[in-house]
């Protein structure tokens, strides 16, 4: 499994940013250490596995910057800086180093998340072939394919995007709201609750096996849906 790597010295902050990493990005492993010399040793070691690092400048024994010179003197593996150091010096330094992104704190968790996937798509990391309902169904996002057991299915503009949702949040409970908010655009006119709820009746009759009984999409009763 490829993994993130966040390097940060604050307990707290470190479980809240790995639960938010687990629950948004549930196909990748997510690496937590506290220095800059676990924080090398560790990419020593896995550099390879690694797909992105999540940076703080200030370390319990160093500083996030010689982290960042380490990996992109030895990897093409990109660097988000996460910090309360949000001077213009600090920010030209890391972005001079080559960081893909520099983010102060407090940050909003929905933001961070987007400014990685955005991050991992413009270095060509983002997962680009999804395997579900155990290996029936594939979704290929470079090509914009489906398949269930080698056969394409075709979807509308909007049922696409609905499943990419999905995808892109495997694992969370999506509210109602949540996918009216990211679809609505797509139709070119506004998706009240009914019509998500027959677009969602669409989609299972052509992705899963038993639409009668889901695997793929889950109805949480009295949340919303979860993409397994």
């Amino acid at each position: 499994m490829q993994k993130i790597l966040l390097v940060e010295d604050e307990r707290e902050i470190v479980k809240n940013l790995s639960r938010l990493l687990k629950e948004s990005f549930p196909s990748y492993e997510i690496i937590s250490v506290s220095g800059q010399k676990d924080a090398i040793a560790y990419m020593e070691e896995h550099g390879m596995e690694t797909i992105l690092a999540l940076l703080d400048i200030s370390l319990s024994d160093g500083n996030g910057f010689a982290v960042c010179s380490f990996i992109k003197n030895n990897t093409d593996i990109p660097v988000i800086f996460l910090t309360a150091s949000a001077d213009e010096y600090s920010t030209v330094t890391g972005l001079d180093m080559g960081a893909e992104d520099y983010i102060a704190k407090p940050f909003r968790p929905r933001e961070l998340v987007s400014r990685i996937k955005s991050v991992l798509r413009r270095a060509g990391k983002a997962q680009s072939v999804l395997v579900l309902d155990e290996g029936k169904l594939t979704l290929d996002i470079s090509r914009g394919v489906v398949l269930r057991e080698g056969q394409e299915i075709f979807l509308s503009a909007l049922e696409y995007k609905l499943l990419l949702t999905f995808a892109n949040n495997r694992g969370r409970i999506l509210s109602r709201n949540s996918l009216l908010e990211e679809i609505w655009d797509v139709a070119g006119e506004f998706v009240n609750d009914n019509t998500l709820t027959v677009y969602i009746k669409r989609l299972r009759e052509k992705l899963e096996e038993n639409p009668g009984e889901p695997r793929v999409i889950k109805t949480v009763r009295g949340l919303g849906y979860r993409m397994e």
